[in-house]
């Protein structure tokens, strides 16, 4: 018990107080540390400090740097892709040879380069390489792959002018554009241009290079490479050009059709005069070295009327190379699908439209494409002017097709119960926190499924796509071929960009009455010898039917309906029915109309390469008037199919009547051509017999006894359409059909 009073207590386990003072000391000495760490940090680094005028200057510096640090971060994330696509085509330019025969088997022109026909760079004149040099990259051989002060030069006077009047380009960055990127307009573009040109600068020597872009480059005419173009300008080697034609070509390079000789001779002279010129500048030579050059310019050899069809040759390069990977052949000729008389029409209806209208409605981007119903592609056009910019908007640019995708969904929602005369509500719709809007805002209330398609109601286009759900319209789009579109609310209504060739390859199955079409550029591949690698008809599967065609019959019912009443009027042909749709994406940066007659599905597309908007320009615009304009041109003869699910036009019905009730020709014995039957045939023959029976529909009739001679050469009465493909082009298709 005294214990208990004593204070003689049980030792404590703890030391709470020990390990409470110990804690208090390490942190107290530690902060001691950490503050003595930061007098002497703010002591070393205060002998730098810019105090001062300096300091603004000293704080500039800084945040430049930061910024730098991280937009090179942000950069350097396109270097890798630009350095892939560069190690994976190096060499692919050159593995083909390839010459092109048009659907009749006339020759159109060439791509590729065979590697024992180029010339050495130690070969090609001297003139021709400082000519070059002098306008095209005079620091050539200077600078690392961008030429810095060339690029302020002409930062600085464009902006002076307020205009691109000059360009900054140094021949390695046109180079890695030639060679491996498309010339569309867009940074993502400008930054893999730049890092190619470092990977060549550190891959090749200048040597190589400048011998890579005198093989690569247009200039012109179908030719690719300075040897090409010199036996086309002046029917010589490049080997032999004296100084006037190497200053000709040279200024070819920057826009080859506008330079080019035979297009406009006057301007090419005074662009022959400014390479002169700018050759004395360089030093390279003297104004009296090129005094002889000025007053005897260089006289090319007269070509005629020779036309390439650019657009379609690079798209059907495309197509060779993809269906000879992985064969031997390297050495082909290729017969195509185009008909050059088409392909002629629809460059004047995309040119015709694009200088009429581009500058006040703000738009420089045209594409347009015409195929047969079963997907051979009569006609392909890119953009306005090949010569000033080679990207190919038909096949390359992917847009937004806006409303011209609701058949789409349309046809989806035929197969699941719908019907034409079904009735839709156009009220509101939300999916997720989205809800679409009118064209003309509002609502209209309860109208039949044909009336919601020729007006373009995108709340029920979306109410569809959500009730008959949207993955089932995504396998109706991988039926058709087309598999890189995304699931999203507003997927309905044209959301995920499509090609000009993509998207008229899906109508040409609503024209074909829902059979599997593809678009293709090339009937077959031949060698040097005749070997026949590839032929369309022989190694390609027949066409399945891929949709009811009682269903394809009412939704193209319903788009003939949108031509005659709806939004696409202005596509309205006074001989024969059309369908179609039209398109326009958000704030005006695609305009589309999609239509077909009973014989050509064609695609037309207007925009801007930058996505910037145009003003106003919709799909029932200038799009609806250029596909008009260039099918009133191409079809030559009333004798048109019809389009399944459409009536016949009066039209056609009373030409059908005709050649049914001709004395010359007994209705049962009427030939139907067999389509199989005409691949198979020799392309002179055919190409023979065509024009025989266009003149035979063409020629009038002969009183008995009559005695004249010039009848095969009129033209009847009462046909306004039917001289105007033929009549132009008669010699020419006569001289054609002699062709071997």
């Amino acid at each position: 018990m005294r214990d208990l009073f004593s204070g003689n207590k049980r030792r404590k386990l703890i030391d709470w107080l020990a390990i409470d003072a110990w804690i208090d000391s390490g942190l107290y000495g530690a902060w001691m540390r950490i503050r003595d760490w930061g007098s002497a940090y703010s002591t070393f680094f205060g002998r730098f400090e810019v105090k001062g005028p300096l300091k603004f200057f000293n704080e500039l510096a800084c945040d430049g740097l930061t910024l730098a640090t991280g937009g090179l971060l942000v950069v350097s994330a396109f270097a890798l892709p630009a350095f892939d696509i560069a190690r994976g085509k190096i060499n692919l330019s050159d593995e083909y040879s390839v010459t092109f025969l048009d659907r009749y088997g006339t020759e159109i022109g060439k791509r590729g380069l065979l590697r024992d026909d180029s010339v050495p760079l130690e070969e090609i004149p001297d003139t021709l390489i400082k000519a070059t040099l002098a306008t095209e990259d005079r620091r050539f051989f200077e600078h690392f792959g961008i030429d810095v002060m060339g690029t302020l030069r002409a930062m600085a006077e464009n902006a002076r002018a307020n205009a691109v009047v000059q360009g900054g380009s140094s021949l390695t960055q046109q180079l890695a554009k030639n060679m491996f990127l498309s010339p569309e307009r867009s940074l993502e573009r400008k930054i893999k241009e730049l890092f190619i040109s470092f990977w060549l600068e550190a891959h090749y020597t200048k040597k190589e290079l400048l011998k890579l872009y005198f093989d690569r480059a247009y200039l012109g005419g179908g030719s690719y490479g300075v040897e090409a173009a010199a036996q086309y300008y002046f029917d010589k080697s490049v080997r032999d050009l004296n100084l006037a034609e190497s200053a000709l070509l040279a200024g070819m390079f920057k826009a080859p059709t506008r330079y080019a000789p035979h297009v406009n001779l006057a301007l090419s002279r005074a662009r022959t005069n400014e390479v002169l010129t700018n050759m004395v500048e360089a030093g390279y030579l003297t104004e009296g070295q090129v005094y002889g050059a000025r007053n005897h310019p260089a006289q090319i050899v007269e070509r005629g009327d020779f036309y390439t069809p650019d657009w379609f040759l690079d798209y059907a390069f495309e197509e060779v190379r993809r269906l000879l990977r992985g064969k031997s052949q390297h050495i082909v000729v290729a017969r195509t699908t185009v008909d050059v008389s088409l392909q002629k029409m629809a460059e004047k209806a995309v040119k015709d439209t694009v200088s009429r209208y581009s500058r006040s409605r703000r738009f420089d981007g045209a594409a347009m494409v015409a195929m047969e119903t079963d997907g051979a592609v009569r006609a392909l056009v890119g953009g306005d002017d090949y010569g000033e910019s080679q990207f190919n908007r038909a096949t390359q640019a992917y847009r937004q097709p806006g409303s011209s995708f609701k058949p789409y969904v349309y046809l989806t929602a035929l197969e699941h119960g719908y019907n034409p005369n079904s009735i839709v509500r156009d009220g509101y719709v939300s999916c997720g926190r989205w809800s679409p809007k009118n064209y003309a805002g509002g609502y209209r209330g309860a109208m039949t499924l044909r009336t919601a398609l020729a007006k373009s109601i995108n709340t029920v286009a979306v109410k569809l796509s959500l009730e008959v759900d949207r993955e089932t319209v995504l396998d109706n789009m991988r039926k058709i071929g087309i598999t890189h579109l995304r699931k999203t609310c507003s997927m309905a209504l044209g959301d995920t960009g499509m090609t000009p060739l993509q998207h008229t390859g899906g109508y040409a199955v609503f024209a074909s009455g829902g059979k599997d079409i593809k678009p293709y550029g090339i009937e077959e591949i031949s060698t040097l010898t005749g070997e026949r690698v590839y032929s369309h008809e022989r190694d390609e599967p027949p066409h399945k039917q891929i949709f009811p065609r009682e269903k394809v019959e009412e939704l193209n019912s319903m788009l003939h309906t949108v031509v005659q009443a709806g939004t696409g009027r202005r596509a309205q042909l006074d001989y024969t029915y059309s369908a179609g749709k039209t398109g326009t994406s958000s704030n005006y940066r695609d305009a589309w109309f999609m239509g077909f007659t009973g014989q050509y599905v064609v695609g037309v597309w207007l925009g801007n390469d930058d996505f910037t908007p145009m003003a106003r320009v919709t799909g029932g615009s200038f799009p609806a008037e250029t596909w008009k304009n260039f099918l009133v041109m191409a079809h030559d003869t009333n004798n048109i199919p019809q389009i399944p699910g459409v009536p016949l036009h009066p039209v056609q019905a009373a030409e059908r009547q005709r050649l049914a009730s001709s004395p010359d020709m007994e209705p049962s014995v009427i030939p139907t051509a067999n389509p199989e039957s005409l691949k198979a045939m020799p392309s002179a023959t055919r190409s023979l017999l065509e024009e025989i029976g266009s003149m035979l529909q063409r020629a009038p009739r002969l009183a008995p006894g009559s005695n004249r001679t010039d009848a095969p050469g009129l033209v009847p009465a009462g046909t306004p359409r039917e001289d105007r493909r033929r009549a132009d082009n008669s010699a020419g298709s006569e001289q054609q059909t002699a062709s071997p």
